[in-house]
């Protein structure tokens, strides 16, 4: 079957002419645009997160990013990340910002914290332990 056929059998038989040229009676515009709508936010840029596994709904997963052969670890800091909705996020959440926040200058291990809650919120932390 040729492009032209096909196109002329959808065009027919499922008679897409009505939905692709919104002729349909109001009711059903309103409901063609309200799936358009909702299909587009469902596939647009959401707040997503870095993490190891992610739910689609809901994220709080902690686990483990490096490690050194640096012994000892009597100070903690962190620094955090955050995004709404994938439109803005603001943060630094880098090892190096979360060491200095704790004085650390010997890394001994690196956590990351990720959480997301419905696309909507999103959260990344760095735990850095050291001396």
């Amino acid at each position: 079957m040729k492009f032209k056929q096909l196109y002329s059998y959808l065009i027919h038989y499922l008679n897409l002419n009505q939905l692709l040229t919104l002729k349909t009676p109001k009711m059903n515009k309103l409901k063609v645009l309200g799936f358009a709508a909702v299909a587009t936010m469902m596939m647009s840029s959401c707040a997503m997160v870095k993490a190891p596994l992610s739910g689609y709904l809901y994220t709080d997963v902690q686990s483990p990013l490096a490690v050194t052969d640096n012994g000892g670890s009597s100070k903690v800091g962190s620094a955090k990340a955050a995004s709404i909705l994938g439109i803005v996020a603001t943060g630094d959440a880098s090892v190096t910002a979360a060491a200095k926040a704790a004085g650390i200058t010997k890394i001994h291990h690196v956590d990351q914290h990720a959480k997301n809650i419905l696309g909507i919120y999103a959260q990344y932390e760095i735990t850095v332990y050291g001396e």
